[in-house]
């Protein structure tokens, strides 16, 4: 009988501490944080793709913060890494920051999936945002905040032959697809042989670019609809065949100074210089036509903080570090720098080595570039404030099926229609 009693009594005991422990059932012990076996704090990256840039990041900021342990995991694999990730995040698991690149980040958003980073910029005293790309920053952030942060960014150029241009005058602020070609076949025809406007790409590609340049016209993300199937669509199609058709342009190879106008993406300050006096001696920088806003950004990666990380705090610290001027000066990180500081001191050292004659391109050329042109560069830079956030996949389908129309197998209207529908389902998949 007493051993029946003893048993009953240390039961009651065990469910008694347990009630107390956790607080009645009303509060659940939080997570732990998660540490090494040196007793750092543990910080997960993930990346899709291996490079020099993170190891010595993990370096500089292991040596700036020797009480965090930053793990990097590398998912090489595209289509594994949007699965993988994306489960993990969905789940509340996973990385403590990963880079978003074909992810719904706007989705995740709408879960509260991310941290918005706004709060720990605003209390941040290490960096000094008076340095920033604000033009960048402003055209990346979402209406309720920052989600996504680049460590830089690259920019997409239009660029024409100045020598050539100066038989005729552009108003490229307002310029049409249609008055480009007028121009073009107008300027071709002078000379000894005729030269192509654009050369050394099929239409699907020019049709591709023009969809990134123009995406939020199409594609409604928040609301997941589409409207490919628009007379806007059709006289955008058109247009590009017309001028093929015509002769302006050609997916054929053209020798450097047989073409007046390429479109190029520029990835440092160094390739004012090397890209574009690549093609012609005296090039000129031009808004698109039928570009609305300034210069377009070209993100290649974005970083994300989940928002049931348990190290936020130290998940910022990194983000934080790549944003500073020691992470933005990392030789090995690639594209501009989102301050501004660091972008004028490379531009300036260029234009001292020019001015010198001590600079050379790729080619071992000594190139000719004016004061005027750098600091129209740096307006340039500044000037950056057209940010897409085109889905690939859409991107994707509008070249794949618009093929058919250039080839002249399908009609525009069969086109427009089939891409309507293909990107609606993919859009509510």
């Amino acid at each position: 009988m007493k051993k029946r009693l003893y048993i009953i009594t240390t039961i009651m005991l065990i469910v008694l501490m347990t009630a107390c422990s956790s607080g009645g059932g009303e509060q659940a012990e939080s997570p732990e944080r998660p540490v090494n076996q040196e007793g750092k704090t543990v910080v997960t990256l993930s990346v899709q793709q291996a490079s020099p840039l993170y190891e010595t990041a993990e370096k500089k900021f292991e040596e700036k913060y020797p009480d965090i342990d930053l793990q990097i995991k590398v998912i090489e694999d595209y289509e594994q890494y949007q699965k993988t990730t994306s489960t993990e995040i969905l789940s509340g698991k996973g990385p403590d920051i990963f880079e978003t690149n074909g992810l719904p980040v706007k989705d995740y958003v709408n879960k509260n999936l991310l941290l918005n980073m706004d709060g720990f910029i605003e209390q941040d005293e290490t960096l000094n945002k008076s340095e920033w790309q604000i033009n960048i920053m402003d055209a990346i952030k979402s209406d309720d905040g920052l989600y996504a942060m680049p460590f830089g960014f690259r920019l997409r150029a239009f660029v024409g032959d100045g020598d050539i241009l100066e038989m005729t005058s552009i108003d490229d602020k307002h310029w049409t697809w249609k008055e480009f070609e007028e121009i073009s076949k107008e300027l071709g025809a002078n000379g000894a042989e005729r030269r192509y406007a654009m050369a050394n790409e099929a239409p699907d590609f020019r049709m591709q670019e023009l969809m990134v340049d123009r995406y939020a016209e199409f594609v409604d993300t928040e609301g997941k609809t589409a409207i490919f199937d628009s007379p806007l669509f059709l006289d955008a199609m058109k247009q590009i065949k017309e001028m093929y058709d015509h002769k302006v342009m050609t997916s054929e190879s053209a020798d450097v100074g047989k073409q007046m106008f390429y479109s190029t993406v520029l990835g440092s300050p160094a390739d004012f210089i090397n890209d574009l006096h690549a093609y012609f001696p005296n090039p000129r920088l031009l808004q698109k036509p039928e570009q609305t806003g300034g210069t377009r950004i070209v993100l290649s990666s974005q970083f994300a903080i989940q928002a049931n990380s348990q190290v936020k705090e130290e998940a910022w610290k990194f983000i934080s570090f790549m944003l500073s001027e020691e992470g933005q000066s990392l030789q090995e990180r690639q594209g501009f720098s989102l301050l501004k500081s660091v972008n004028e001191k490379q531009l300036n050292d260029i234009q001292e080595q020019v001015k010198s004659g001590t600079y050379k391109t790729p080619d071992g050329k000594t190139p000719k570039v004016s004061d005027d042109e750098f600091v129209r560069f740096k307006e340039f830079i500044d000037a950056a404030d057209n940010y897409s956030e085109a889905d690939g996949r859409v991107i994707s389908i509008v070249g794949e099926e618009s093929m058919a129309y250039f080839s002249g197998n399908k009609t525009a209207e069969e086109v427009a229609k089939l891409i309507q529908n293909k990107v609606t389902i993919y859009l509510n998949e």
